[in-house]
C-alpha cells in the first residue's frame, strides 16, 4: 500500500515514524563516496538558509490559469515561429522569384535550400502548424474525460485527430518544400 493512501488507522505511531526517519538519515550518512559527504555537509556548515517568510502582497492577485496558459502558448509560438531569429536577422516578409519562362516576378513563402535561413511568412506559418498540433493533442485529451457527453467528446476526438494529421502533413510538405528530395 502507498504511505499516501493509508488510512487514519494505518498510520505508524509518532515514535515508529521518528525512527524509520532516523533509519534513512544513518542509512545516507553510511555513505562510502567522501565527495559526496563534503558536498553534503561542508557548505552548510558555514552557510546557513535564512528564515524567510515570503508573502505576495495583498494587492497582488495570482492570474488564472488560463492566463497563464495563454501566455506561454504565446512564448511558445513566438519561439519556435524563429522570432528571435527574425528580430535579429531581419529576413523579408516574403521573397520572390523570377519565372524563367514568362519573366513574372512570383512570390515564393519558404526560402529554398537554406535549413538555417527563413522568411518571417514561413516561420509564422510552421509555428501555426506546431500550435495546431498541440490543440489536437489536447482536445485529444479532452476527449477522454468521461463526466463529459458522448457527442462532446466524439467531437473532440475527431477535431483533435483531425488537428494532429493535418498539423504533421503540412509540416512534412513544408519540409519537403524547403529541402527538395528529403525523405523520399
Amino acid at each position: 500500500m502507498c504511505p499516501a493512501m493509508r488510512t487514519k488507522s494505518d498510520n505508524p505511531t509518532p515514535g515508529a515514524a521518528a525512527a524509520a526517519t532516523a533509519a534513512t538519515a544513518s542509512s545516507d550518512l553510511d555513505s562510502f563516496d567522501p565527495v559526496l559527504l563534503l558536498l553534503r555537509f561542508l557548505p552548510y556548515s558555514f552557510l546557513r538558509p535564512p528564515r524567510t517568510r515570503l508573502r505576495l502582497p495583498s494587492s497582488v492577485v495570482l492570474p488564472s490559469p488560463m492566463t497563464v496558459f495563454s501566455l506561454l502558448l504565446l512564448t511558445y509560438f513566438a519561439v519556435v515561429s524563429g522570432l528571435v531569429y527574425d528580430v535579429i536577422v531581419e529576413p523579408p516578409g516574403i521573397g520572390s522569384t523570377q519565372d524563367p519562362a514568362t519573366g513574372t516576378v512570383r512570390p515564393i513563402v519558404f526560402l529554398p535550400g537554406r535549413v538555417n535561413g527563413q522568411y518571417i511568412i514561413e516561420g509564422l506559418s510552421s509555428g501555426f502548424m506546431f500550435l495546431l498540433g498541440g490543440f489536437g493533442l489536447i482536445f485529444m485529451d479532452l476527449a477522454v474525460d468521461r463526466h463529459r457527453a458522448r457527442s462532446t467528446r466524439l467531437s473532440f476526438a475527431m477535431f483533435g485527430i483531425s488537428a494532429v494529421v493535418i498539423a504533421y502533413l503540412m509540416t512534412m510538405l513544408f519540409i519537403r518544400i524547403k529541402i527538395p528530395g528529403y525523405l523520399w
